[in-house]
């Protein structure tokens, strides 16, 4: 699953759960996509840390 395809899952759940209510299995999916997007903004960070030179 590509990043857009995380963030467009993610912000469809959050709108469900806004005006519908998630069910159990939707909610821990939810939590699971959170986790991933947060696991890839860190690595992408620490990629781009790795990257710097100290001059």
């Amino acid at each position: 699953m590509g990043i857009d395809e995380l963030t467009n899952r993610i912000n469809y759940l959050y709108k469900k759960s806004k005006e519908e209510g998630l069910t159990g299995e939707e909610k821990a999916e939810q939590q699971e996509l959170r986790q991933k997007y947060i696991d890839n903004v860190k690595r992408n960070f620490r990629a781009q840390l790795d990257t710097i030179k100290k001059v």
